[in-house]
C-alpha cells in the first residue's frame, strides 16, 4: 500500500470512530466555509493533506516592532515530532525547527505589518493584513486553509476556516507559529543592535518590566507602535 493510500485509509478510520455511520462527505459538509472550527471538528478533515495551508501570527501582544505572520504547507513524510506550539518550544528547539520547516515544506512565506500599519488599522487588522501578504507569497493555491484563532482573513482560497487553538493541534498552524515567532524574534534582535538600551534581544518588544523602565529612562524607541504610552 503507497503511503497517500495508508494516510487516507487512517483518516477515514479515525473519522468513522469519531461519527460512526457518518459519511465523511456529509461531515465535511456540516461546517460552512468560513465557520470557526473546534478540536473536536478537526475530525472532518485531513490535517496532513499535502493541499493543506497553515497560518499563524506573531507579535500582537508587544510594544515594540511590526506583527508577523507566516503560511505554510507541509508534505504527508514531514517529520511531525519536531512540532509543537511555538510557545512551548525552548528557543533551541524552535531554531531547529525553523531550520526543518524551510528545508522541507512543500511551501511555506511569512508576512509582515508594519508598527503604522498597526496603529491604523489595529493590531488585529494588522496581523489579518500579514497572514493575507504571508498567503500572497506562497506561489500555491491551498484546498484549504485553516487559521489560528477565532478570526481568518479573506483569501483566494476554495475553503478556509479559523481554528480555536489550532497551534496546538494542527501541524500546519505549529509550523506556520514556529516560523513567524522565530523570524519575529530574530528581527528583534536585529533591531537590538541598533537600539541596545532597551533589550529588545531578551523580551523581543513585549511589555516587560524592563522594557517599560528603559522606556522611562530612554524615551521611546523609533519602532514603538503608535497610540502606546508609558
Amino acid at each position: 500500500m503507497k503511503g497517500n493510500e495508508k494516510g487516507s485509509m487512517m483518516m477515514a478510520n479515525s473519522l468513522q470512530t469519531f461519527c460512526p455511520g457518518f459519511p465523511i462527505a456529509e461531515k465535511e459538509a456540516v461546517l460552512k466555509n468560513g465557520a470557526v472550527v473546534q478540536k473536536a471538528d478537526l475530525a472532518t478533515f485531513d490535517v496532513v493533506a499535502e493541499d493543506l495551508c497553515g497560518i499563524d501570527e506573531a507579535g500582537r501582544g508587544p510594544l515594540v516592532g511590526p506583527v508577523s505572520a507566516a503560511a505554510v504547507i507541509l508534505p504527508r513524510d514531514f517529520p511531525y515530532e519536531v512540532l509543537n506550539d511555538s510557545k512551548a518550544l525552548t528557543p533551541r528547539k524552535r531554531d531547529r525547527a525553523y531550520e526543518i520547516i524551510t528545508e522541507k515544506a512543500i511551501a511555506w512565506s511569512v508576512g509582515w505589518s508594519s508598527c503604522d500599519e498597526i496603529g491604523k488599522l489595529n493590531i488585529l487588522n494588522a496581523s489579518l493584513l500579514a497572514m493575507q501578504r504571508a498567503y500572497a507569497s506562497l506561489g500555491v493555491n491551498a484546498g484549504l486553509v485553516l487559521v489560528d484563532g477565532n478570526k481568518a482573513p479573506e483569501l483566494a482560497c476554495a475553503r478556509i476556516h479559523p481554528v480555536i487553538k489550532g497551534d496546538a493541534c494542527v501541524p500546519a498552524i505549529m509550523a506556520a507559529s514556529i516560523l513567524a515567532k522565530v523570524a519575529r524574534d530574530r528581527l528583534m534582535v536585529r533591531l537590538d543592535r541598533i537600539e541596545p538600551c532597551y533589550g529588545f534581544s531578551k523580551h523581543k518588544g513585549y511589555p516587560t518590566q524592563e522594557h517599560r523602565e528603559a522606556i522611562r529612562t530612554h524615551g521611546l524607541s523609533q519602532w514603538t507602535r503608535p497610540g502606546f504610552r508609558t
